[in-house]
């Protein structure tokens, strides 16, 4: 029998724009492999996504993007009715949202994160509190939202008292000089680590989400050695967050000082974008999983613990 997949996607976070792209060619990649889809644009009325959901579904592919839908909170959702979800669940989507109890647990087992802590948001604004050049982020928001660099010699800050209105903390991390390192992974592998280069400050929502505003090198080239142990630690870090089926694994690499150069984990994304500027696509690709049978084999992984 055909299989009844629902693509949930869009949501109310900062990140719905790129959710929904994600959903779309999500949906029409799956129903070229034959799948039955149906797509669910979802909002913050839980009796309505519930009934949103036909009876027939057999599985939910879940490409929402950012807080609700990435954090375990959609995820306890599809435990609580019994259904079948793509990704991570409950307790590695919370861990891996949430970057300061994930710093902590990537630590633990031998992977540096940058140095930083929480701060709060209205000493984040009254004035510098760590030497620059320093990372000011959200401590829960994906792709890029939210974050700033402040670099040395910076005449004033790019951020006021409009940014954040949402966090009362932010984690505030020094800055790693370098190169921009992302691992796919794909159940228990590591398919590669492609380079990214963006062309502005960083590698920010719109070098992500704009054709032209970054170089990607796949694979990345770094020495064989620093490749492999990026790999390494990319599988590493999934492993122990306990994601399962696809995610991806953004790293610094410093080597200013040369080789051997060090790897500084910034985060895990446990739902990657699937649209057609995101990385894991493109590393599936290059290891010869075009992106039908990617999203294929991410519905044929999904399940609901028990």
């Amino acid at each position: 029998m055909t299989k009844h997949v629902a693509v949930v996607m869009g949501g109310w976070s900062s990140e719905r724009e790129v959710s929904v792209v994600s959903g779309a060619a999500i949906a029409k990649a799956l129903r070229e492999s034959g799948y039955e889809v149906s797509t669910i644009d979802i909002g913050r009325d839980v009796r309505a996504i519930l009934d949103a959901l036909d009876p027939s579904t057999d599985v939910v592919f879940n490409a929402l993007h950012g807080r609700y839908g990435e954090d375990g909170c959609f995820q306890g959702i599809l435990e609580f009715i019994g259904i079948p979800y793509t990704h991570s669940g409950v307790l590695a989507s919370a861990l891996a949202m949430d970057k300061p109890s994930a710093k902590n647990l990537f630590a633990t087992v031998g992977i540096t994160p940058p140095e930083g802590r929480l701060v709060p948001r209205d000493e984040v604004l009254a004035g510098d509190f760590m030497e620059p050049p320093y990372v000011i982020k959200p401590p829960n928001e994906g792709s890029s939202v939210g974050v700033y660099i402040v670099l040395e010699g910076d005449n004033a800050a790019h951020y006021d008292e409009t940014t954040w209105p949402e966090h009362e903390y932010l984690l505030v991390e020094r800055f790693i000089p370098g190169h921009e390192i992302n691992v796919a992974i794909m159940g228990e592998k590591a398919l590669g680590a492609i380079e990214v280069r963006p062309k502005g400050r960083f590698y920010d929502y719109e070098a992500k989400y704009t054709e032209g505003r970054a170089e990607h090198l796949m694979p990345a080239p770094l020495p064989e050695a620093a490749y492999e142990e990026s790999l390494r630690l990319g599988l590493l870090a999934h492993e122990t967050l306990g994601c399962r089926g696809v995610s991806r694994v953004e790293f610094r690499y410093d080597d200013t000082a040369g080789e051997p150069g060090r790897f500084y984990i910034l985060e895990a994304n446990t739902q990657p974008g699937m649209t057609p500027l995101s990385l894991v696509p493109e590393v599936a690709a290059h290891a010869g999983i075009d992106f039908p049978q990617l999203v294929s084999w991410i519905v044929e992984d999904a399940s609901c613990p028990r």
